[in-house]
């Protein structure tokens, strides 16, 4: 019986709506909006400007909902996704829980914008643009520190979040450096005097951890660069990720939006 701890869930830069792992969490005893945020209806065709008003109507309309019970919402993103819930949690308020899966700490690939305050895009170098001996594109270290020089300016300031986080890392991600980018989030906000956030790492796994039993993705088009680009690991330790990042996001988000301890069985 309802009311449900909302999520709001967001994907990676593949455009469109993809609600695959919101309807399995919903099975799961929450109530997930799956939220696109370019290329799909009237919304903006690139993500060279993005608006966190946006996202903030979503999440106040999801808490609003009368099936969504309060006082807070949860958030999961993965890839770029994982980067926009990571700076809705920094801006906005309202958030109790966030799950970030190989995300980045600063924004990448265009400008976000909130209420006056502007996070540039980091530096891209194609210098450090790699190709494979099978001609896909290693694209591991294309980007900037943002750590260094005009760089720092895209840095997500994590340390004005309130809520705890969950970050799950595949060591083997091709896509940017997702530990390193975890492990600077949880290195700002201890720095601030916020508690350190929960980071699992899972050695072999790559870039896209999806539900349990979705067949690793090796590589594919990258919407951003144009060109089929390697997303990294080993496919018995990738599967292996999958099943139990997804078993670790659920008893995140049950601990920590009030939900029932338990996980309503499928039907299948």
């Amino acid at each position: 019986p309802a009311p449900f701890p909302g999520i709001v869930d967001i994907s990676g830069t593949g455009r469109g709506l993809p609600e695959y792992r919101a309807s399995l969490l919903a099975g799961k005893g929450f109530a997930v909006m799956a939220l696109a945020y370019y290329n799909y209806e009237d919304l903006p065709k690139s993500i060279e400007n993005l608006h966190l008003e946006y996202f903030e109507e979503a999440m106040n309309y999801l808490l609003n909902h009368p099936q969504v019970k309060g006082p807070g919402v949860g958030l999961l993103g993965i890839s770029k996704g994982g980067e926009l819930c990571l700076s809705m949690a920094s801006f906005l308020k309202g958030i109790t829980a966030a799950v970030i899966i190989n995300g980045s700490v600063a924004s990448v690939g265009g400008t976000l914008h909130y209420k006056g305050e502007t996070l540039p895009p980091v530096g891209v170098s194609r210098s450090r643009f790699k190709v494979t001996k099978d001609g896909l594109a290693d694209i591991l270290d294309v980007l900037n520190s943002p750590l260094e020089g005009p760089d720092q300016k895209s840095f997500i300031p994590v340390e004005r979040a309130e809520c705890p986080f969950l970050f799950l890392v595949g060591q083997d991600d091709h896509n940017w450096k997702s530990e390193f980018y975890a492990n600077e989030a949880s290195k700002r906000l201890q720095a601030h005097s916020k508690a350190k956030p929960q980071i699992i790492c899972y050695p072999g796994a790559g870039h896209y951890i999806e539900p349990p039993y979705f067949p690793m993705c090796r590589a594919s088009l990258h919407t951003l660069v144009g060109s089929p680009v390697i997303w990294g690991g080993e496919p018995r330790a990738h599967a292996r990720a999958q099943v139990d990042a997804w078993q670790q996001l659920q008893t995140f988000f049950h601990k920590h939006l009030g939900g029932e301890k338990g996980t309503i069985p499928g039907m299948l």
